[in-house]
């Protein structure tokens, strides 16, 4: 194996991370300060934390922990993310918060009240929770957060599950609640806003959700319910994201004149059976937090086929010692589940084999992006037709 030379500047993660750190600080031009930040609960409640501008994610991260009095190593399965409040009080997830961010800087760069800072759990594998069930802020946390997911209709409960689920809520059983919300049909997924893709035909308008190793599509075919397909992780062989800058209608590629908004895609290629690969293309503002979601997934899955563990030892500074807030704010307990949306339908699958489905061809996507730009999926499974 040929060794790869690297860069001294570049020797570790920490230096490279700092480098970063102090570019989009500088680019901002935000100088060190103490400052007050807002990080949001699934459940809309506020926690207010006393950082540095110059703080990284997870040093925003261990603060939030702090102040909730949750355990050093539960910190990594929570993550902080970025999302944009809509008028009706509902989240449009914008991206993960990487380690290089600073969050201070990051949203209020946005010059937006829109933007907040959202606590969520990172893990999608449900076997997981047991970990952070054992603790009483980490139950409270995912209670809050499984609540949240039911009144959005993320969670997709029957009226019969809903009235169990509220029966528990009132016996104060958030155990048995997770336990049973465990059991729904995307539980612990994210939701992402109404887009397009071109399945099972082109320009379809869908609802994507990501959670349990897949990318779930809802959708309504002309004359049809809501229907659902799901595309597993295991049977993309890749995927990518691009973007493009529409002119606008009427206008030639000529310099000075107007542009439209970035529009972005994401295309996977998928195993639709033994010897048949076929892309898939989403178009969405979110098609990069989509591509985020699909490599956590790939890595989770990774992690756990070669027997480790998600639970990670938070960083230790140079002193040794990790900040502890001098107050802390308990996690609130939401209210009682509402009545069930009489407006949300029920859904079917498309189908029990989606080989099964009147797929029309889809060619591969525009291959102005770079091979660099693919990302390839080590958790990628050969299947045969049985397996469909």
């Amino acid at each position: 194996m040929q060794a790869v030379r690297q860069d001294p500047l570049l020797g570790s993660s920490e230096t490279f991370n700092s480098f970063l750190r102090r570019a989009q600080q500088e680019t901002q031009q935000v100088p060190t300060e103490e400052v007050s930040l807002e990080v949001l609960l699934s459940n809309g409640q506020k926690v207010l934390v006393n950082v540095l501008t110059s703080d990284q994610t997870e040093d925003v991260l261990e603060a939030v922990a702090a102040k909730l009095d949750l355990p050093d190593d539960l910190i990594g399965y929570f993550s902080l993310f970025l999302v944009r409040e809509k008028e009706d009080g509902a989240f449009s997830f914008v991206r993960k918060l990487q380690e290089f961010e600073l969050p201070y800087v990051s949203v209020t760069s946005l010059r937006s009240q829109e933007y907040k800072i959202v606590l969520r759990k990172s893990y999608w594998d449900s076997a997981y929770d047991d970990d952070v069930m054992e603790n009483r802020v980490g139950l409270n946390l995912l209670y809050a957060q499984t609540v949240s997911d039911i009144e959005r209709g993320w969670i997709l409960v029957t009226k019969e599950q809903h009235r169990q689920l509220k029966s528990l809520q009132e016996k104060v059983s958030k155990k048995e609640f997770l336990r049973l919300a465990q059991t729904l049909r995307h539980y612990g997924y994210l939701r992402f806003d109404a887009c397009v893709a071109d399945f099972p035909e082109k320009d379809c308008p869908v609802v994507v959700s990501a959670g349990n190793s897949e990318l779930s599509l809802q959708l309504r075919l002309p004359g049809q319910q809501l229907r659902e397909g799901s595309f597993r992780v295991t049977r993309m062989r890749c995927w990518r994201v691009t973007s493009s800058v529409p002119l606008p209608s009427g206008s030639t590629n000529s310099p000075g004149r107007g542009r439209g908004e970035v529009r972005l895609e994401l295309a996977f290629e998928y195993l639709m059976s033994k010897d048949r690969l076929q892309w898939v293309t989403i178009t969405s503002p979110q098609a990069i937090m989509m591509s985020i979601c699909l490599q956590s997934m790939v890595d989770e899955l990774m992690v756990k086929k070669s027997g480790g563990s998600i639970r990670k030892m938070l960083r230790r500074r140079v002193g040794g010692t990790l900040r502890r807030s001098d107050s802390q704010q308990a996690v609130k307990s939401p209210p009682l589940l509402e009545s069930p949306d009489a407006s949300r339908e029920s859904m079917v699958k498309l189908s029990s084999k989606l080989s099964a489905v009147s797929l029309r061809g889809i060619g591969s996507p525009s291959t102005d992006a770079s091979a660099s730009d693919v990302h390839g999926n080590f958790a990628f499974e050969g299947i045969g037709d049985e397996d469909l």
